[in-house]
């Protein structure tokens, strides 16, 4: 059993205090609150390995039902009796032990930190059915809060110049001082000034910092905050803070709607007048990295568009059935490998965190390095599961339409995502059936990788059969983003667009992928099967607000591009490419 680490430096002693008694009171007889105490810590540091989806150890611990009922090693918790429970056994071991949780390679916890866990289980692992868990950010002071604080607080309230006698220069100081002390309270945010004042309205006189020094801080700095309170306002001892220079905001990207404009210029001026009749099958190489893709042409046509009522194992989302009309485009033959992803999602420039190129000189730089790609990523994206002739996994949306932008850009072609339309068209290639090779799922095993077949993991791409037009694993392998919003019951509002349907996206979530992937059953990978994105997929992403480029929990997802004969407006290029930005 594995248990991830809850937290990585000592409590101060007001910390460890509030957190034991459970109050900021310093009430010793008060029960330990496992809402305001045990809560963010497992949501914080144990969740994210411990939940539906990853159960190491075959451990759960969103619920106390799934808690009580442990994994590998049995009940983890037996409420009061903390010696026969492996939540707190394996915390209590000693640090050079293997065994020891969190393992070896994370820093122990601290011994007041397994006091306060073991307490809670002696007074019997009080746990609200109720409360059901969800994975949180972990705050690292260092990483998320130093900077804040540094930035926006500490040279109006260090030793010198501590307004409202609260000195935020040391930890001992940041706690005991204050006209409203205490300013920080431990797992009590809504209690805590440092907080609250944060998040007051603009013309309130005691908003922190003040209007005319930068406040209001924008959501996500207030958040952590927030989240750091919650989960006990880990300060470690030796950290003191001195002022530093606010970040200076990002200039204008040159992403923008003129840099579209130019793009389609020479789109324009590369392809002439379009013509379904000479449109044949071809392979190009991406002129900046000399990969190789390979498009087939389809030509328009019309379709029954969703799952007839009959099909087995059909979904609500998937009808009612409708007649859709679509134009003529080319598709890719495979998924998008990482050998044309890859050199577009690593590069050696600095970049902003929205992917605009720090430094950007028009005079220097081309309409290909506008384009906005990818900031590094914290891990390696393939997981280990292979690279070269293997598909992209992972990205975004976005991230799959700026590649869509990049490609476009040195190519003189438009590239962008398939609507819902044209790939279920594609996929289905002329046929009826619930996969493109008949009804029958025992014929997967030719056409597609999926859980029974694939050993747990993505395979090279075009291994298998191809469906009827010549494209491989649209069924299986990876699941394959989609342009559109993902609506549940789109196919009852088509009466107003069955041509070549799409609809914008207006929210980041959720927006629609299809095909299915290696880790999936059989009926997901039907052609008319459809599922929308989650914010789960990101659920382990550090960083916060999270990456606007990375699923790091959707190691089954990835895309392939089209291009329509017809080249579009502005204003459509711009949707297809941009219709992530801005979006919460």
């Amino acid at each position: 059993m594995r248990f991830c680490a809850f937290l990585s430096w000592p409590l101060c002693a007001l910390t460890l205090m509030a957190a034991i008694a459970g109050s900021s009171r310093g009430d010793q007889e008060k029960p330990v609150d496992f809402d305001a105490v045990i809560r963010p810590l497992i949501e914080s540091a144990c969740l994210r390995c411990h939940n539906e989806k990853t159960t190491e150890g075959d451990l759960r611990l969103e619920s106390r039902e799934w808690a009580v009922k442990g994994g590998a090693n049995g009940t983890a918790i037996v409420p009061g009796d903390p010696a026969k429970s492996p939540f707190y056994t394996l915390i209590a071991l000693p640090a050079d032990d293997d065994a020891i949780m969190p393992p070896p390679d994370n820093p122990p916890l601290a011994k007041q930190q397994i006091a306060l866990v073991e307490r809670w289980i002696k007074e019997g692992a009080r746990w609200p059915a109720e409360s059901k868990l969800e994975i949180q950010t972990r705050m690292d002071f260092v990483k998320h809060v130093q900077p804040l604080l540094e930035m926006h607080c500490v040279a109006c309230h260090k030793s010198d110049n501590a307004e409202g006698d609260l000195d935020l220069a040391t930890q001992k100081s940041a706690f005991a001082t204050g006209a409203n002390a205490p300013a920080i309270v431990p797992f009590a945010a809504k209690e805590s000034a440092l907080y609250t004042f944060t998040t007051l309205a603009k013309d309130d006189e005691q908003l922190m910092p003040p209007a005319d020094k930068g406040g209001p801080l924008d959501k996500p700095s207030t958040e952590i905050l927030r989240l750091w309170i919650a989960q006990g306002a880990i300060w470690p001892e030796d950290v003191s803070l001195k002022v530093r220079p606010k970040d200076q905001k990002a200039p204008p990207s040159p992403d923008n709607l003129e840099l579209v404009e130019k793009i389609r210029g020479e789109v324009l001026a590369k392809q002439g007048a379009p013509s379904e009749a000479a449109m044949k099958d071809y392979s190009a190489k991406v002129p900046r990295t000399g990969a190789t893709y390979h498009m087939v042409a389809i030509k328009g046509g019309e379709f029954l568009m969703g799952s007839p009522a009959g099909e087995k194992q059909r979904k609500d989302d998937e009808g009612p059935q409708v007649k859709i009309k679509v134009d003529p485009f080319w598709m890719g033959k495979y998924e998008v490998t990482w050998d044309e992803y890859e050199p577009f999602m690593i590069t050696k420039v600095d970049r902003f965190k929205n992917g605009a190129l720090q430094n950007f000189d028009p005079t220097v730089h081309t309409v290909v390095d506008a384009v906005s790609q990818p900031t590094k990523p914290y891990t390696e994206m393939s997981f280990g599961m292979g690279q070269k002739g293997y598909p992209a996994i992972s990205m975004t949306q976005h991230a799959a339409n700026k590649y869509c932008q990049w490609l476009s850009a040195q190519t003189g072609h438009f590239y962008r995502l398939p609507t819902e339309a044209e790939w279920e068209y594609a996929c289905r290639a002329g046929t009826t059936t619930a996969y493109s090779f008949g009804d029958d799922p025992a014929k997967l095993d030719e056409y597609a990788w999926y859980y029974d077949n694939a050993n747990e993991k993505y395979q090279k791409v075009g291994l298998k059969k191809p469906n009827p037009w010549g494209l491989y694993d649209m069924h299986g392998n990876v699941m394959e983003w989609t342009a559109d919003q993902y609506v549940a019951d789109r196919y009852t509002k088509f009466a107003k667009q069955t041509e070549n349907p799409f609809i914008t996206p207006e929210t980041l979530y959720p927006r629609s992928v299809r095909g299915g992937g290696w880790d999936d059953d059989p009926e997901n990978l039907r052609s008319a099967a459809r599922r929308g994105s989650e914010a789960a997929w990101k659920m382990q992403d550090p960083q916060l607000p999270k990456s606007i480029w990375y699923h790091t929990d959707a190691r089954w997802l990835g895309f392939r591009i089209v291009r329509p004969l017809k080249v579009p407006s502005v204003e459509e290029m711009n949707h297809y490419w941009n219709s992530a930005v801005g979006k919460l």
